[in-house]
C-alpha cells in the first residue's frame, strides 16, 4: 500500500472513530420537560425514575422512557356520546369530559404494566370513565339527570377517582356537557312542561282575579261604612246641623232672591 493510501486510511479511520465518539456523547445525555417524567430502563428493566432536566446514561444500554404527567383529556363529546339506561329505563346519550393527569410517582409502574401512555388510557381509564357514567346514571331517573346535573357530575367524580386511584391516575374534573334522550321522551318532556307553564299562568291568573275580587269588595265595605257614619252622625244630631253644614260649604256667597223667614243663612237648594 503506498504512503499516501496510508494517509488516507488514517484519516478514514479517524473520521469513523470521531463520529463514534459523537454519537456516543450525543447518546449519554438526554434532557427532561417540564410536565414529563422519564422512567430509565436498562436492558427493558426499570432501574429510576428522572426528574424534569438533564440526564446522562449508559449508551445503547439504558433507555429513558417519557411520560406526559400534565393534565390531559378524555372526551365523549355529542358527537360520540357514552350510552346509559336511567333508572325509569330511558336511554340517554351523556357527553362527557374529563380531565386527569398520571401520578408522576407511579409512572414507572404504568411503564411494566402497560408500556405506552396510549395503551394504558385505551385500556384502563376510558373503561373506567363509561362504566361509572353507565352504573351512576342507572340511579337517577331521567328526568333527574336533567334537574340534578350538578348532583349526578359530583357522584360521577367521586365514584371514578375512588376506581382509578389504585391505577395511579388522578381526576381533576369532569363535566357533563349534555343530555340526550330519545325522540318520544324528549317530546314528552316538552309536552310536561308546557303544561306545568299553561297550569302556572292559569293559577296566577286565578291569583289575579281573586286579589282584583277582594280589593272591590274592600273598597264597597269602606263606601258602605262611611255612609253608615254619615247617616249616624246626622241622625245624632237631629239632621238640622248636618243640612246647614252642607248648605255652608256649598253656598258661593251671593245673597239669593229668596230667603227662609229666621234663617241665619241664605236658602239655598241641595238638589
Amino acid at each position: 500500500m503506498s504512503e499516501e493510501n496510508k494517509i488516507i486510511m488514517k484519516w478514514v479511520w479517524r473520521s469513523v472513530l470521531g463520529f463514534v465518539v459523537i454519537v456516543l456523547l450525543i447518546s449519554s445525555f438526554g434532557t427532561i420537560d417540564a410536565g414529563e417524567r422519564g422512567v430509565h430502563t436498562r436492558f427493558s428493566n426499570v432501574v429510576g425514575m428522572k426528574e424534569p432536566g438533564l440526564y446522562v446514561k449508559i449508551p445503547f444500554v439504558d433507555h429513558i422512557r417519557k411520560f406526559n404527567v400534565k393534565t390531559q383529556v378524555v372526551l365523549y363529546e355529542r358527537e360520540n356520546p357514552l350510552s346509559a339506561a336511567s333508572r325509569d329505563l330511558q336511554d340517554v346519550q351523556v357527553a362527557t369530559v374529563v380531565n386527569y393527569h398520571l401520578d408522576p410517582v407511579e409512572v414507572g409502574q404504568i411503564y411494566s404494566l402497560y408500556g405506552r401512555e396510549e395503551v394504558f388510557e385505551e385500556n384502563v381509564i376510558r373503561p373506567a370513565v363509561r362504566d361509572t357514567v353507565k352504573a351512576i346514571a342507572s340511579q337517577y331517573t331521567a328526568e333527574e339527570l336533567v334537574t340534578k346535573r350538578p348532583e349526578f357530575t359530583d357522584a360521577v367524580q367521586t365514584k371514578l377517582s375512588e376506581r382509578l386511584s389504585d391505577n395511579f391516575v388522578v381526576i381533576e374534573q369532569i363535566n357533563i356537557t349534555n343530555f340526550q334522550f330519545s325522540e318520544s321522551f324528549t317530546q314528552a318532556i316538552e309536552a310536561k312542561v308546557t303544561a306545568e307553564q299553561n297550569a302556572l299562568a292559569a293559577k296566577n291568573k286565578l291569583e289575579q282575579v281573586k286579589y282584583e275580587k277582594e280589593q272591590r269588595i274592600t273598597q264597597a265595605q269602606g263606601e258602605a261604612e262611611a255612609i253608615r257614619i254619615q247617616a249616624q252622625a246626622i241622625t245624632q244630631q237631629g239632621g238640622q246641623a248636618y243640612v246647614q253644614l252642607k248648605a255652608i260649604e256649598k253656598w258661593n256667597g251671593t245673597v239669593p232672591g229668596t230667603m227662609i223667614p229666621g234663617a241665619s243663612v241664605p236658602f239655598i237648594n241641595l238638589k
